[in-house]
């Protein structure tokens, strides 16, 4: 039996033990993946409800509602969102991620017209059931581990299917339906696992660096390397010189404006009498991302940031995670959903092919003859996984130690 042939076994049966440990909590991802990319949709007539104020003259200042806000708001607001359109009620914001919260308050009389808090919308539960599957910090370790696993899925993959005798186009493009069950719900699993495998691996590039073990491995090595946002970009470094009185916070939204960023424009509110306000713009172009810091007595500008400031690391994760969310526009969001489903299809397709493999009673692993040795180049890329992905090096180590009982045992 040759190299070649005792290979293929061998990743054949670590692709099936990716599939055993993945594939139930993948088609779960992938269909609370489908549903949130519809966050947006689903939202907007709740926001559009909020943000609805009649069209008369506007008598109330940002600085007047920013002091209700302060009043109304669950938390104290930490930053307000400028917008081109005078038609809408002025969303204050308190808190950042699964803690933020929104308070809507009308510039016609004053009137708060609603708060919203994320952490009790339904697509914040969606969320935490495709990143934690509700299980908190054990669950966010449970997809970290799928996701690792799917790393391996797409990788062995790749090589089983890959043509042994020399490329024929019709086998890149054709399912077979002429033959059994098992062979069509296989061409179905093999041929949409390849066209999408690049895809699926840049998807799992933008949703490991919010996974707790990965990510902060991830963190870590971004600020021993300085290569994150500069320590200067959430303005914590700089301060106001008290002097006189604080701009109003309607001469702030006023410089803020004349930048022209592109973009959704957030103000963030000086919290203390020498913290400074902030400008920054969010928006699908990554480039055109600034940060700019002001003096909250003058308004001169005390720093301005942009993409070009932020290190290399982040910048490639804020772009894979961008890509992740389906944000570059409307290709990216349809690219996104495609890929979610084929994901869907791909996974469903393999997990009933082995239904119709197993044998009953047994996993049916696929047996890897006695004589097989990882080679140096494997071993490497063996390793090169594990610290990468610690999960991952983890779990093989625990089915290799179950392996070695056992043969142990039949001994």
């Amino acid at each position: 039996m040759n190299t070649k042939h005792l290979l293929h076994q061998w990743l054949w049966k670590w692709h099936f033990i990716a599939g055993l440990v993945s594939l139930p909590i993948i088609i779960l991802l992938s269909i609370t993946g489908i549903v949130y990319l519809f966050k947006s949709d689903y939202e907007k007539p709740m926001y559009d409800s909020l943000k609805e104020v009649p069209a008369e003259p506007h008598l109330v200042s940002y600085q007047e509602q920013w002091e209700i806000a302060k009043k109304n708001a669950i938390k104290p607001p930490n930053a307000m969102i400028i917008t081109a359109d005078q038609n809408k009620a002025t969303e204050f914001i308190s808190g950042r991620f699964s803690g933020k919260s929104s308070l809507f308050i009308s510039p016609v009389d004053g009137s708060v017209n609603g708060e919203v808090v994320t952490k009790n919308t339904d697509m914040y539960l969606i969320r935490k059931l495709h990143g934690e599957l509700l299980l908190s910090k054990y669950g966010t370790k449970v997809v970290e581990l799928v996701a690792s696993w799917m790393v391996v899925l797409i990788l062995t993959g790749l090589y089983i299917w890959w043509p042994k005798d020399g490329w024929k186009l019709k086998g890149v493009f054709t399912i077979r339906t002429d033959g059994s069950k098992r062979l069509l719900y296989r061409d179905i699993h093999a041929v949409t696992g390849f066209w999408f495998s690049i895809l699926l691996l840049l998807v799992l590039a933008g949703g490991l660096p919010w996974t707790d073990v990965f990510g902060s491995n991830f963190k870590w090595v971004q600020d021993q390397t300085n290569t994150g946002f500069p320590k200067t970009w959430d303005g914590r470094a700089f301060t106001s010189e008290i002097k006189g009185e604080p701009l109003t916070l309607d001469q702030m939204a006023m410089i803020a404006r004349e930048l022209d960023l592109p973009g959704e424009i957030s103000l963030h509110l000086p919290l203390s009498p020498k913290a400074v306000f902030s400008v920054s713009n969010r928006t699908s172009e990554l480039s055109s991302m600034r940060k700019l810091h002001f003096d909250q007595y003058s308004g001169k500008p005390v720093a301005k940031l942009a993409w070009s400031d932020i290190g290399i690391m982040m910048q490639g994760r804020l772009w894979v995670m961008a890509f992740h969310q389906g944000e570059f526009g409307p290709w990216n969001w349809y690219l996104m959903l495609v890929v979610a489903f084929m994901l869907l299809v791909m996974s469903i397709s393999g997990l009933y092919t082995y239904l119709l493999r197993k044998r009953k009673g047994e996993w049916s692993v696929p047996v890897v003859p006695a004589q097989f040795s990882v080679g140096v180049g494997l071993f490497i890329i063996i390793i090169a996984l594990g610290i990468m992905l610690p999960l991952f090096a983890l779990s093989v180590a625990l089915i290799f130690a179950y392996e070695q009982s056992k043969l142990i045992l039949s001994s």
